[in-house]
């Protein structure tokens, strides 16, 4: 289908959606109106279904779904009515017999999660709960224990469908082609592409996370697996509250944030701060066989000594200029100083003989800086949802790390002798600045239907100054390698999107379609000449290059209610995912002189066809979440290991190398339940299993193949005697293989106990994450030129004791509930 059929397709079903809405207008009509919110969140519940019956006509039904805002706007004849609110996984509530003569304001709507009583409400709030919108799950982690005195990766291994690897890396549904946004937004606190700040920030600071695995065209066509969306917190009760956290652990750590609030009618302050010291000692294991070459075997065992100090803030002003409009301007700060050593025991042998051992020592220091300044405005025309909001970012990271890398032998039994190991020195300077402008229109009309539209621009540059010095053999001085570089990174991104939504029954749909032009420009400064950059990569290196694409993303959301604790929904979207830097720098680690890591800047983006098939059911104490998934990608990105015939001291080195596949096919199914078999246990599992068919070749090698692998999740809590609360996370992420490594499956198990102290206005928790210290990956990689075992472990198993104070919490927490008790009519609330 051409884009111009596409294009003409969507705006011709908008106008039949339109002649719908409108035909059905009627005149001499008054408007209920409201807005509906989690009660325990203070967020909009978007998609919620209001059913409006007629008291003196049965057969009248009316109704319609709540915007991006909560907001809803229905409009009937004159008469008595039955208003009913529900939303999936939530308690409904009912305004009984309500006489319409004139416009009905509702006023705001809380809606509070299922449960028997308020106080199992209260106990489902302590750890992981999902909220299931027409486009994504939402998990409030603020309260799981596990997470207490832990990294935001850490939180993010916790939610159902995510996975966080031992080195950092974050996957959906095993797909690492995610994109992370921080409150809706690109930002500093992701990293460089890399995710790697999220493994340093405190989880204290999140409120929840948003998994988006069918995303709707108001947000980025960016990551062909979905979106993570990370909601930082912001408490919206009003005077002044908030929380500190004190947590000391072993390996040596320990921290401290503060949440505060304060809120009035005419403005809202909020501000997170942390300062974070961590030792996170690490290990790994290589055991190389060559088929070519002086070495037959060459065995490296590596230890990581990791040492993190970083001081973070975030603070934030909402101020509201009238009824209608709020301006909200923040600020985020990260500073971090990093010392890390990194130490490689190498034994080589020929056949049985160990002939060599040596000792390689890298110490590496990493100074970053991360600003980044944001401003909000909104402008509400009226209480139906129509409205117009404006921001604008901007962001400046800079992260100066220099290395100095040392090598000596301490056996050698080779009659030509292991030769001169030049020292290094490396010192890498990286900056980053980015823009952000968007807008977003929202216009409801008719009976539940909305129709918004939006542009974004996203303009991002990042220069690495990487310069290497190596030591000379006859005069002892370092001199400048030709490695020597500058590589200057461009993206541009600009985007337009409209969507359209509405309701007709118990059947919902959300079409839109997003429009991307993307600018990938780069420029390598580098003395080497274009034979001596083939010579050196053993491919063509384009050094300066400038590639636009434009692209259509269309989306479909469908949802079905079966019943009012049962649906069925249908997602389709097509999605990008574009190189990021490190991934197109050629230039390689220094690590290892015979493990190496390099980007490719002959990378293109891939683009992806996904479709989701989901099933919500719920019961009493029982909840159950599920769907059937399939992805078609084209130019799927794979990193693979391949000899270089390259040596070092007669050592083949080894490059592992990100490359365009031809395609990649993923299908896959997943299902969650949550059950609450009493008022002291919650249980919570989830399970995914998925296959994947690659086809593509690099150099002449066919990397095509197909694979099963699968990963679950179990999580209990349970209450014991004094008000003791006990968790337990367990993780199984199954085998996986690709075209070369075989990896095995990992399990890890992690504890919590917490118990409420000071009239419960402070949590006492202990945990142990990885209670096994089994967390590692053992991996097994077969090439033409040599085969490899190796285990890798990024973190061990840790201890950490924490204690949470709250001030004015509690008590407006005792508030809220006495007036969700008495809002609204007496008896309108239903089950």
């Amino acid at each position: 289908m051409t884009t111009k059929k596409i294009i003409q397709i969507s705006l011709l079903l908008i106008f039949i959606f339109s002649l719908h809405s409108v035909s059905f207008a009627q005149s001499k009509q008054f408007t209920i109106s409201g807005k509906v919110i989690d009660d325990d969140l203070g967020v909009p519940l978007e998609y919620s279904t209001i059913s409006i019956t007629s008291v003196d006509d049965p057969k009248y039904l009316n109704g319609g779904v709540t915007d991006i805002n909560g907001n809803f706007a229905i409009e009937v004849p004159s008469g008595t009515y039955n208003i009913k609110v529900e939303f999936i996984s939530f308690e409904s509530k009912t305004f009984s017999k309500r006489k319409v003569d004139s416009n009905l304001d509702l006023g705001t709507i809380q809606l509070g999660f299922s449960s028997a009583s308020l106080d199992e409400v209260v106990v489902i709030a302590e750890t992981t709960q999902v909220e299931v919108r027409l486009d994504k799950k939402i998990y409030n982690i603020g309260k799981d224990l596990t997470t207490a005195g832990a990294t935001i990766s850490d939180a993010l291994n916790n939610v159902p469908s995510v996975s966080v690897d031992v080195e950092g890396s974050i996957s959906l549904r095993g797909n690492e082609n995610v994109r992370v946004l921080i409150n809706g937004k690109p930002s500093a606190m992701a990293g460089f592409g890399e995710n790697n700040v999220l493994g340093q920030l405190p989880a204290d600071a999140i409120e929840r996370v948003e998994v988006i695995t069918s995303p709707s065209a108001r947000y980025d066509a960016e990551g062909t697996a979905g979106i993570l969306n990370i909601i930082l917190r912001k408490e919206k009760t009003r005077g002044f509250n908030g929380s500190l956290t004190a947590n000391i652990g072993s390996p040596e750590s320990y921290g401290i944030t503060a949440n505060v609030n304060l809120r009035s009618d005419k403005f809202n302050i909020f501000n997170t701060t942390g300062f974070n010291y961590r030792n996170s000692p690490g290990n790994g294991s290589f055991d190389t066989r060559y088929t070519q070459g002086f070495f037959d075997r060459v065995v490296e065992d590596r230890d990581m000594q990791r040492l993190g100090r970083r001081f973070n803030t975030n603070f934030g002003v909402e101020y509201f200029l009238n009824e209608h409009s709020s301006l909200t301007a923040s600020a985020f700060f990260n500073f971090g100083n990093d010392e890390d050593i990194t130490t490689n025991f190498s034994d080589r042998y020929q056949g049985n003989d160990l002939v060599q051992q040596t000792i390689r020592r890298e110490a590496e220091s990493e100074d970053d800086k991360s600003s980044q300044y944001s401003l909000n405005y909104i402008n509400k025309f009226n209480d139906k949802g129509h409205q117009i909001t404006a921001d604008f970012q901007y962001e400046y990271d800079k992260e100066e790390k220099p290395a100095f890398v040392s090598e000596r032998a301490t056996l050698d039994l080779t009659p030509e002798g292991i030769g001169f190991l030049p020292s290094e020195s490396v010192f890498t300077v990286e900056t980053q600045n980015e823009y952000l402008i968007q807008t977003d229109y929202v216009l409801p009309f008719g009976e539940g239907s909305q129709f918004e539209a939006g542009y974004r621009g996203n303009f991002k540059n990042e220069v690495t100054d990487y310069t290497l010095s190596i030591e000379d053999e006859q005069s002892g001085q370092f001199e400048l390698s030709p490695l020597t570089n500058v590589f200057n990174y461009t993206e541009n991104v600009n985007a337009l999107y409209s969507q359209y939504g509405s309701k007709f029954g118990k059947f919902s749909f959300l079409l839109g379609l997003r429009m991307e032009n993307t600018q990938l420009k780069g420029k390598i400064n580098t003395p080497l000449t274009d034979e001596q950059l083939l010579e050196e990569f053993g491919f063509p290196i384009d050094t300066d290059f400038d590639n636009n694409y434009l692209g259509l993303f269309p989306t479909v959301n469908l949802i079905f209610e079966i019943g009012e604790s049962e649906n069925i929904t249908l997602g389709y979207n097509r999605r990008i995912n574009r190189p990021r830097g490190w991934f197109i720098n050629p230039f390689p680690s220094r690590a290892s002189r015979t493990n190496i890591f390099q980007g490719n800047p002959n990378l293109n983006p891939a683009y992806a066809s996904a479709f989701d098939l989901g099933y919500l059911k719920r019961w009493k104490k029982l909840t159950l979440t599920s769907s059937l998934y399939y992805q078609y990608e084209t130019d799927a990105f794979e990193r693979v290991q391949q000899g270089t015939g390259q040596f070092f001291n007669d050592i083949e080195i080894i490059r592992t190398i990100p490359i365009n596949l031809a395609t990649n096919e993923r299908i896959g199914a997943e299902a969650g339940v949550l059950y609450n078999p009493a008022k002291w246990l919650r249980l919570n599992g989830s399970f995914n299993f998925f296959q994947f068919n690659t086809e593509g070749e690099f150099n002449g090698i066919d990397y095509g193949t197909k694979n099963t692998s699968w990963f679950a999740r179990f999580s209990s809590k349970l209450t014991l005697p004094a008000k003791i609360e006990w968790q337990t996370n367990a993780n199984y992420r199954g085998p996986s293989e690709n075209s070369q490594t075989k990896s095995d499956g990992i399990f890890s198990l992690d504890l919590a106990f917490s118990k409420e102290i000071f009239k419960d206005n402070a949590t006492l928790s202990f945990n142990v994450r990885d209670l096994l210290n089994s967390r590692k990956r053992n991996s097994f990689t077969e090439t033409r030129s040599f085969t490899q075992e190796s285990e890798f472990q990024w973190r061990q198993r840790s201890i950490t004791l924490s204690l949470t104070y709250r001030f004015n919490q509690q008590k407006r927490e005792q508030e809220r509930r006495n007036q969700n008790n008495g809002n609204g009519d007496e008896g309108d609330f239903e089950g």
